[in-house]
This record gives structure tokens, sequence and C-alpha cells, in this order.
């Protein structure tokens, strides 16, 4: 018999998704994924960016370096943490909208029936790095807003600026919540001065990054833009956003699925009079729009795993909509359908990672970094690899698994070393 929705039930499940999301990509897969090895590669010389992305995702598995090492599973662990800890936030935040904890439980349930929060979660990257900031900015918004506390609104900037330093697109949700502010002003009809306080904390905190960028020509920004591809013609403006939404809606399908189960009617209660609402609307419907008006703007693609964060307030949103027709005596299905749609997700990926022997993480990172180190001291006995250049997962291979810990210094670096056909060169400086 499935558990009924509670807290009992709610803590167990979040310590299956923990220890099955560690274990499984520990025990099968044989190299670390591509933005884990590139995020470390980068944190063995911290700066305020790197060729693709702004500092923060490489700071944390960098740290983590420093304490235990090249240990596969605390890199899967450090996701997993991210990923709960983003979890609790949402649940918290809830509990300001739902007067019943069970729909404050079933909001974050549901975010399991979307692929973004468990299936791609093993490899931290840019997006997983998102997800604590993401969360903790709609909270400390929402009780920036209702209790008008000048901390919150201090706490507010710092998040806002960490969660832009793990990625750009993190504007989209700061636009919504400049939104909600503005919606609140309009209420009110004065200007509150400690609106302007996020904004200066924010500043602050991302100058070192923007002076970094105009040392280095723009170069994240020049990157993301090569990943949007060319405009071709007037009909990308139309053809992108419309695939682009086209895929939203089929990766929703599951989560659409789990929150009719749970309803008496699927009659909406749209009130942009009701304040929540609007806030609601702002924090996880907005962003997501913005995206897609970018999109006809632009033309250009929007990849999908740039909306890994995008959805999740989603559950509170739209239980917010339909909170008069939820029906806890239908909590069986519901509960039944979640589980279901974690175990296919959980077994596609461990299906795939045991079925096939092509994918990054079947590399064997180690024995091509002794290879690399063999050649080496060959011709250069008694002295270790220090500095290593190359594209960023050949050469974060050799940081990654030399008990040197060689510093990854870019592409095409000149230094007196060694240099081998796939464009890698080593080198004791």
């Amino acid at each position: 018999m499935v558990a009924n929705i509670n807290n009992k039930f709610f803590s167990y499940f979040l310590a299956f998704h923990f220890i099955l999301w560690v274990l499984i990509p520990t025990l099968t897969n044989q190299n670390l994924p591509l933005d884990v090895i590139e995020a470390l590669a980068w944190s063995t010389d911290m700066d305020w960016g790197f060729n693709k992305h702004p500092p923060m995702s490489a700071l944390f598995p960098g740290m983590l370096f420093k304490i235990f090492g090249n240990q596969d599973w605390v890199y899967y662990t450090l996701s997993q943490v991210f990923v709960l800890f983003s979890f609790y936030v949402v649940y918290v935040v809830s509990n300001f909208f739902f007067e019943d904890q069970r729909i404050s439980i079933a909001a974050v349930l549901l975010l399991e029936t979307i692929n973004f929060f468990n299936f791609v979660t093993p490899e931290f990257n840019v997006n997983i790095c998102q997800f604590p900031f993401w969360a903790l900015s709609v909270y400390f918004a929402y009780r920036a807003l209702d209790q008008n506390k000048l901390v919150d609104f201090v706490f507010l900037g710092v998040v806002l600026a960490f969660g832009f330093l793990s990625k750009y697109l993190f504007i989209y949700l700061i636009l919504g919540i400049k939104l909600a502010f503005l919606l609140k002003m309009i209420e009110e009809k004065k200007f509150n001065f400690y609106y302007l306080v996020p904004g200066f904390i924010f500043l602050i905190l991302i100058s070192p990054h923007l002076y970094w960028l105009t040392q280095n020509d723009f170069i994240t920004i020049e990157y993301g833009l090569k990943r949007t591809g060319e405009t071709a013609s007037f009909l990308d403006h139309i053809k992108h956003p419309i695939i682009f939404t086209l895929k939203q809606i089929g990766i929703l399908i599951p989560f659409l699925v789990s929150v009719f189960l749970i309803l008496n009617s699927k009659k909406p209660v749209l009130n942009w009079s009701d304040n929540r609402f609007k806030f609601l609307f702002s924090v996880s419907i907005v962003p997501i729009l913005l995206v897609i008006l970018t999109s006809m703007i632009m033309g250009s693609k929007i990849r999908t795993m740039w909306m890994v964060p995008f959805y999740m307030y989603l559950g509170v949103f739209v239980l917010y909509l339909f909170k008069s027709e939820i029906n806890f005596e239908k909590s069986k299905q519901f509960l039944i359908s979640i589980i279901s749609f974690f175990l296919f997700y959980t077994l596609a990926y461990l299906g795939i990672s045991l079925g096939s022997d092509e994918k990054r993480t079947d590399f064997d990172g180690k024995k091509y970094a002794r290879i690399i180190e063999l050649k080496w001291k060959i011709q250069n006995p008694g002295k270790p690899i220090n500095v290593v250049s190359g594209n960023e997962w050949l050469a974060g291979n050799i940081s990654y698994h030399l008990k040197t810990n060689p510093k990854w210094v870019g592409f095409n670096k000149t230094f007196e070393g060694m240099c081998f056909d796939d464009g890698v060169c080593v080198g004791s400086k």
C-alpha cells in the first residue's frame, strides 16, 4: 500500500532520492561527466570567470577537491546536496501559500516528475549550481515583500548575485522578481527605498566578474551567443520558439498527469487581484515566458538543458491555482504516479549508463592520465607534471587523476613541456 502524503513519507522519499542518485552514477560511471571534469579543471586556477561560464560552478567542486581529491562519489553527492537543499527551500516557501502541509509536500514531489530534478542531476554543472540560489532568491523575495525587513533585502541581493555568477540565464528570474516588486509598488502606490538594496548588493558582488569580462573581451557572453546558433531567416523567429515550447510541453507531460490525478476538476482559479498569485506568476511563469520572447525576438535556439532550474516553483504555482480542487482521497494514485515517474527516470539513467560504452562517463580517464604521465617521466625523470593545457575534457582528466593535480592553463598555451597529437600539452612549470 502506498503511504499517505505526510512528513514521514516525504523524509523517506527524499532520503531514497539522495541515496539512489549518489550510488547509481558512482557505481555505473567509469569517469565523471564532462561538465564536472571541466569545472574541476577551471578550479585549478580559480578566477572571476572562465571561457564558457562565470566562476561559481567551479568554486564548489574545487573546494571539495582540496578536501577529498579525486573521489567521484564526492561530486555526485555535491549535486544531490544542491538538489535536496533546493527541495527543502521550495517546501518552506510552499508553506507561505498553503495552510495544509500536504499540499506543500505535493508541490515538491511533483518536481520528481520532471527529469531536470533527477535524471540530469548527477552531472554537477552551471544548471545544478543555480538550484540553491534560485530557490533562496524566491524565498527572500517573498519574505522581503511580505515582511519588509532590511535583512531579507540584503540576503536577496547576495543570492541573486551568486545565482548570476553561476549562469547568466539567472537574469530571467531576476526580471521576474523585479516584476513582483513593481506590482507591489503599484499596489501600495509608494516607493520603498529598501527595494534598491538587493540591486546595490548585487552590483557590488558581481563587479569583480564584470571587470574580468571587460579584461577578457566578454568571452563568456560570446560563447553563450554562439551556443544559440545563427539566425538563418525570418522563419527562425517563429520556428525556434514553437519548437522550444513543444519540447517544454513534452517534458512537462508527466508533471501534468500527476497534477490531474489529485484534482476534482481541471478549472484553475486565476485571481489577478490576489497578491500571492501575482508573486507566484512572476517568479515561476514570467521567466519562462521571457525565454520564449527572447527566442522570438532573436530567432535563436534555446537549448532544453538551459531550462533546468526554471520549473522549480511550477508545482507551487499550479497547486495554488487548483488549491480548492485538491482531493487528498486521491493521494494514493497521485503518489503511485510520482513513484512511477521517479523510477522510470532512475531506470532510464541506469539502463543508458550500463547499456552503452561510448559515453563520456565510459572514458577511462585514469588510464589516459597514467599513459601521459608515463610518457612524460620517460623523457623527464624526476620532474612532476604541474601544468597542463588543451581542451578541458582531456586536460581536465589529466589534472583530476594525477596526484600532482596539475594546473589547467587553457588552450594553446606556450610553455616548456611535451605536447601530444590530441592537442594536450604537459609540463613542469
